[in-house]
C-alpha cells in the first residue's frame, strides 16, 4: 500500500506511545516508518506533536484504565492545539473498537492489529471528513515486514518471523486479537536480516507470539531450528536471540541449533506460568512440570553457561497452597537467572475470567511476595557465580540510568545479563564491544569496575555515530534489545 503524501505548509509531527510486549514495540517501529513515509516527522522531546499514536496492550487488567487516563489528559491539550489528532491502535483497539470513540469522542482514529498500514490514510480521512475513523480488520491485511520501518536502534533490531498464535491458553486474550499464526518464508526473513546487517546491525531478536512454532503454517516442524542455523551463516551478524518460545514446541533440534550455532546466544526465555500440573491443565498449557524441567536440564547440558529466564503467573483461579508450592519447587530446581512475575488478573473474554475458585487478593499478594523473594535470592546467587568471569559486552544506549553519576557505561553480555562497567579513557560508542571482568554482582545486574580489558570498534558503533548527526526522533518506549532484565510492562510475552 502506498502511503499518501500529507500536504501542509510545514511537516506535521508525530509521537508514538507504546505499551506491552516486544511485538508492539516492533509494530511501533513500523508505524513510525509509515508516518515518515507519509511526510510526518518525529516530534522533539520538548515539542507538542500534531499526532499522538497510542499503540496499546490488552493483556493486563489495568490496560483500559491506563489508556483512558492518558486520553483524558490529552483532551485539554488537543483543545488548545488546532489540528491535533489522536490515534489508538494495538490489541486494546482490536478488542474495544467502537467503545474507545464512545468513551473518548475526541479520538480521531482507531485501528487494529491487522491493519497498521492504514494509519496514514485514516489520519488524512479523519482530517478531511472531520469525524472519527474506526477501521478494525479481522484478518491480517499486510504482513508487517512489508511496511516501512523507522528502527530505534542502529546496532540491534527486532525481526518478526510470525504473527498470531494457535494456542488457546485460558488466561490469554492475545490469539483473539492477533489471530491465527501466520509465518513468513525463511528467505524473506533472512533477506531482512542481511539487509539489517548491511546497515550496521550486530544483533537481531527473532520475534513471534510463539516463536518456536514457526513453520507450522507451511508444514515444517524443524523450520525454527533451520532458521537459527541459517542466521549463523549471515556474515557480520554477531548475536541472535529469540522470544518467546513455548515449552510445547521446544524440541531437541532447537537446543542443538542453539548450542552449535556460534552467534545464537546462550540465553533463553522459557515461560513456565505455573509449576502445578493441575493449574497448567486449567490454563490449557500443553506440558507438565516434568516436561518443563526436562527441557531446562537438556538446555543446561548443551549450554552449561546459558542464562534462563521465565514468566510466572501467581493466583490463577483454583490455585491451592500445594499448587503454589509446586511453582516454588520448579523455581528452585530451574534456578532461573530472572523471572517476570505477575499476579493473575481477569481479562474479559478469556475462559479464566469466569472460572470458579478465584483466589482472594490478599492470598495472591502473599504468594507473590514469597515467589519474588525466592527468585531474588536465586538471581543473586546465580549472578555471584559470574564474579571474576571475563565477558564480552555489547555497549548499549540508555540501559544504565545511573551511568552519568557512576561514571559507567552499560551493555549486555552474551547471556543477556546487564553489565555496568567503568568508562574507559578511549571513546566507546553504543554498538561497540568491550571486554571486562565482573567485580560485583547484584540480583539484576553485574558490575565491572576494573579497567576495561579491550575495546572493539564496530560497524554498529559507526552506524550509531552517523545517526547522531541526523535529527533525533521521539523514543518509542522501547525496551532494550535482549530483554528481559527487570519486569516488563506486562505484554504478550508474559503469556507466551
Amino acid at each position: 500500500m502506498s502511503a499518501p503524501t500529507i500536504s501542509h505548509t510545514a511537516p506535521r509531527t508525530y509521537q508514538i506511545r507504546t505499551y506491552g510486549c516486544q511485538m508492539n514495540v516492533h509494530d511501533s517501529e513500523r508505524l513510525a516508518g509509515l508516518l515518515e513515509a507519509a511526510g510526518y516527522t518525529a516530534a522533539g522531546e520538548a515539542d507538542e506533536p500534531d499526532v499522538v499514536v497510542f499503540n496499546t496492550c490488552a493483556v493486563r487488567e489495568n490496560a483500559d484504565n491506563r489508556l483512558y487516563g492518558n486520553l483524558g489528559h490529552l483532551r485539554p491539550v488537543k483543545d488548545g492545539h488546532p489540528g491535533m489528532q489522536i490515534a489508538v491502535g494495538g490489541c486494546l483497539a482490536q478488542k474495544d473498537r467502537d467503545t474507545i470513540v464512545r468513551r473518548a469522542p475526541w479520538v480521531d482514529v482507531v485501528f487494529g492489529t491487522h491493519n497498521i498500514g492504514s494509519l496514514p490514510v485514516l489520519l488524512e480521512r479523519a482530517r478531511v471528513q472531520r469525524e472519527a475513523q474506526v477501521e478494525i480488520r479481522e484478518t491480517l491485511e499486510t504482513f508487517p515486514s512489508t511496511l516501512p520501518t523507522r528502527r530505534e536502534s542502529p546496532y540491534a533490531a527486532w525481526v518478526s518471523i510470525s504473527v498470531g498464535c494457535n494456542n488457546t491458553c485460558t488466561f490469554c486474550i492475545v490469539p483473539a486479537l492477533r489471530g491465527k499464526e501466520r509465518d513468513r518464508r525463511p528467505g524473506e526473513i533472512l533477506a531482512e536480516v542481511e539487509a539489517l546487517v548491511a546497515e550496521g546491525v550486530l544483533e537481531v531478536t527473532l520475534l513471534g507470539q510463539n516463536v518456536n512454532a514457526y513453520g507450522s503454517e507451511f508444514g515444517d516442524r524443524q523450520a525454527f531450528a533451520k532458521l537459527l542455523r541459517a542466521c549463523g551463516d549471515v556474515e557480520g551478524l554477531e548475536r541472535v536471540r529469540f522470544t518467546s518460545p513455548h515449552p510445547r514446541d521446544f524440541t531437541d533440534d532447537v537446543i542443538a541449533a542453539m548450542a552449535e550455532t556460534p552467534n545464537v546466544m546462550p540465553s533463553l526465555h522459557m515461560p513456565l506460568q505455573s509449576g502445578s500440573d493441575a493449574v497448567l491443565k486449567a490454563m490449557r498449557r500443553s506440558y507438565r512440570q516434568e516436561r518443563y524441567l526436562g527441557i531446562i536440564e537438556r538446555v543446561r547440558a548443551a549450554m552449561p553457561d546459558a542464562a534462563i529466564t521465565t514468566d510466572i503467573i501467581v493466583g490463577f483461579p483454583g490455585e491451592s497452597d500445594e499448587d503454589f508450592e509446586q511453582t516454588l519447587h520448579v523455581v528452585r530446581e530451574a534456578r532461573f537467572s530472572g523471572a517476570f512475575t505477575f499476579q493473575y488478573s481477569k481479562r474479559p473474554g478469556t475462559p479464566a475470567a469466569t472460572m470458579d475458585g478465584q483466589v482472594p487478593k490478599e492470598v495472591v499478594q502473599e504468594r507473590y511476595e514469597r515467589l519474588v523473594a525466592l527468585q531474588e535470592e536465586i538471581s543473586w546467587a546465580e549472578n555471584r557465580r559470574q564474579l571474576g568471569r571475563v565477558l564480552e559486552v555489547l555497549v548499549a544506549e540508555g540501559e544504565g540510568r545511573k551511568d552519568d553519576a557512576t561514571q559507567r557505561l552499560s551493555g549486555r553480555a552474551r547471556d543477556n545479563r546487564l553489565v555496568h562497567f567503568r568508562r574507559p579513557e578511549q571513546e566507546v560508542r553504543p554498538g561497540d564491544m568491550v571486554t571486562v571482568e565482573v567485580t560485583y554482582a547484584a540480583p539484576h545486574h553485574l558490575v565491572a569496575d576494573g579497567p576495561v580489558k579491550a575495546v572493539r570498534r564496530t560497524r554498529a558503533g559507526d552506524a550509531w555515530q552517523a545517526r547522531q548527526a541526523q535529527p533525533k526522533g521521539v523514543p518509542l518506549g522501547m525496551p532494550s534489545i535482549g530483554r528481559p532484565a527487570s519486569a516488563p510492562s506486562a505484554g504478550c510475552s508474559a503469556h507466551s
